[in-house]
């Protein structure tokens, strides 16, 4: 494992990132999302619709906007418009699901219930539409796992999408399935194995090693799951694979470890020129201002959500937050 992130001193711990000066209309709606400007590729994709309603492109953008800012009710709207425009689209059907899927978790049992037949649907029918689908394969496989059978829900199916996206070659993927199968039925051994395998036959995936990382929070073994933390940020740097930094920062907060370790990969991930939309700079913004709101930094917290909502004026969690530090 690699070497343990060092503290941070006090004056690190007060330092704020700001959003880069770049002209909106220098940059393309892909951009702007990419950029974590959530509010401006929001604008400029209803711009784009207002003159072309049946730009399926621009719907499925604005679909993914709306779901990085937790609007779940808005992407779903924009998922249904897609897979009337494009019915045998598969991906539209997975974006759709997923929507269906956020908005359950979130939703009293009687409606989550609905929206969970809803989601299964959805990934069922993109797997259907395509079944070289990975990201649909693997997030139907999930669905089987962790839903009750009355809902769907079955080990036996799950299995059986793991060894579709092994034929399919995605032998990491297959393991990953095969992983959260095993951790379902509580044989953490075996679930560990597989998390293991899923990292050698990605070839050091640090987001392999960051679902390592996850499991190892889960089984309260912490100072694994920092070391693997350490480990995928390293890999991390070498593929320029900024989302994993923020990734293992959320990590560390959510296991209430080592603030300034998190505090560090945030503005690591800030400062990094390969920012992605998932997850998006608005975020980072927030869990910069969650961990400094818990080392007592109340200032500096409130000038990280401002910073989340400059960009995401609709992101809910960073609005709580700046009410409650103020």
């Amino acid at each position: 494992m690699m070497r343990k992130l060092c503290l941070l001193a006090i004056a690190g711990l007060m330092f704020t990132l700001t959003v880069p000066s770049v002209h909106p209309a220098d940059l393309s709606p892909e951009q702007l999302f990419a950029s974590g400007r959530a509010d401006e590729a929001i604008a400029a994709l209803q711009a784009q619709l207002r003159a072309a309603p049946r730009n399926a492109e621009a719907h499925v953008l604005l679909l993914r906007v709306y779901y990085a800012v937790q609007r779940w009710d808005d992407a779903i709207a924009e998922g249904q418009q897609l897979v009337e425009l494009e019915p045998n689209n598969s991906n539209y059907h997975l974006w759709l699901g997923r929507s269906y899927g956020e908005k359950a978790e979130r939703s009293p049992w009687f409606q989550a219930l609905f929206l969970a037949r809803k989601t299964r649907a959805e990934f069922e029918k993109a797997v259907r539409l395509d079944g070289k689908n990975l990201d649909a394969r693997s997030d139907l496989a999930e669905f089987y796992i962790e839903a009750p059978a009355f809902l769907g829900g079955s080990r036996e199916k799950a299995q059986g999408e793991a060894d579709q996206v092994r034929r399919l070659g995605d032998e990491a993927g297959s393991l990953w399935i095969q992983a959260k199968l095993a951790e379902s039925e509580k044989n953490y051994p075996l679930a560990e194995q597989r998390l293991r395998q899923a990292i050698t036959a990605s070839n050091g995936n640090p987001g392999a090693m960051i679902d390592l990382a996850s499991f190892y929070r889960r089984r309260g073994r912490m100072e694994e799951m920092e070391a693997m933390i350490n480990q995928a940020a390293h890999a991390a740097a070498k593929r320029q694979r900024s989302d994993v930094l923020l990734e293992g920062a959320e990590l560390l907060y959510r296991a209430g470890r080592n603030f300034a370790g998190a505090l560090q990969l945030v503005r690591k991930y800030l400062s990094s020129p390969h920012n992605v939309e998932d997850p998006p700079v608005f975020r980072a913004h927030y869990l910069q201002g969650t961990i400094l709101e818990k080392l007592g930094e109340k200032q500096a917290a409130s000038e990280q959500y401002r910073a989340a909502l400059s960009l995401a004026s609709g992101f809910e969690p960073a609005q709580t937050a700046l009410k409650r530090v103020q």
